[in-house]
């Protein structure tokens, strides 16, 4: 029982594992920690400066420097053709294979009021965090479900079982629950959620009648607030009644959270959380979900019982203290100056 409740269920040893936005942030402290675990790596951004480093610092964590293998590409996966040429690009790179795992950690947040926020930053946040997700899954999805060649024979029935293919998306705790502030953003990151949850379902359909494949999983990791660039990007145009609103938040290093994540995908998780904020508010949400089996379904299901009873005190005190703001300050969401 024991060896069986310690398996890996994401072993990455050898193993090829792309992620976009790898240049920084969770992406790059998850690219690091795999690599030490063995994994080769392939890291795909927008800049190439950040790219050239990033990608150094990747193959200085390797468990095996002598035998691992390290690449970046530069590319816009807002776009289905930028994400179809990265697939291809890792596919081409990694002797013809398609990547093992593939991570999608991009994305950005503009976290403004609804009216004042620029109307082109609603599209953005969709193309950036929902359909660069989409656009990347649809192309590695196809490169799994369409190889290019096949092993001779009857090699497929001799074959000893391959390890699971991984696809993982990146939400955040507003994909669960958001607030005044986020209402640009969460919207893209709820799809997410709902992304993962029906695609997941569809992939038993291929498990029953593809056998040949490896088992195709995907997963999506709530990331909690961490010490980032792009954190303080967003402190710059959030308003001071979001701030007021996010006190007490939990913020993690990304290593840390990057820690946390793979640890929960070691474990076998589909809906991974890195805080326990953010375990609690998923348990009070989770409907139709993969639950992660009986006895991780009945203990989030209990605790999702406890976090409903508690968050009608949380809305009820987060709409008073918005309601309370407007009184003391206006409108605009920042504080009166003296």
């Amino acid at each position: 029982m024991g060896a069986l409740l310690s398996k890996n269920e994401f072993p990455v040893d050898g193993r090829t594992v792309l992620i976009t936005g790898g240049s920084k942030g969770l992406g790059l402290a998850a690219a690091q920690q795999l690599a030490a675990k063995g994994a080769n790596i392939v890291i795909a951004a927008r800049g190439q400066e950040s790219l050239t480093s990033a990608i150094k610092s990747v193959a200085e964590s390797a468990r095996r420097p002598e035998s691992q293998r390290f690449h970046s590409i530069k590319a816009d996966v807002t776009t289905a053709g930028g994400c179809k040429r990265v697939v291809s690009e890792a596919t081409a790179w990694n002797d013809g294979n398609p990547p093992d795992i593939v991570w999608c950690c991009s994305g950005s947040a503009h976290p403004t009021l609804f009216a004042d926020t620029p109307i082109d930053q609603f599209q953005t946040m969709m193309d950036s965090n929902y359909f660069s997700c989409v656009y990347l899954a649809h192309a590695t999805l196809n490169a799994w479900l369409h190889p290019t060649s096949k092993p001779p024979g009857d090699a497929l029935e001799k074959s000893a079982p391959q390890p699971a293919r991984h696809i993982i998306f990146t939400g955040s705790l507003v994909s669960f629950y958001s607030f005044a502030g986020f209402t640009p953003y969460a919207p893209s990151k709820a799809a997410i959620r709902s992304l993962s949850d029906s695609l997941s379902q569809e992939m038993n359909l291929y498990q029953t009648s593809r056998p040949e494949l490896p088992h195709m999983r995907i997963h999506t990791v709530f990331p909690a607030t961490m010490h980032t660039q792009s954190c303080a990007d967003e402190d710059a145009v959030k308003s001071d009644l979001t701030k007021s609103l996010e006190e007490g938040d939990q913020i993690l290093e990304p290593d840390e959270c990057a820690r946390r994540a793979i640890a929960g995908l070691e474990s076998g998780e589909e809906l991974v959380a890195t805080s326990l904020i953010i375990r609690a508010v998923m348990a009070s949400v989770f409907g139709g979900a993969i639950r992660g089996g009986f006895w991780k379904g009945f203990a989030n299901t209990v605790l999702g019982w406890i976090t409903a009873v508690v968050m009608v005190f949380i809305r009820w005190e987060m709409d008073t203290k918005v309601r309370k703001w407007g009184k003391e300050h206006g409108s605009s969401g920042y504080r009166k100056k003296d």
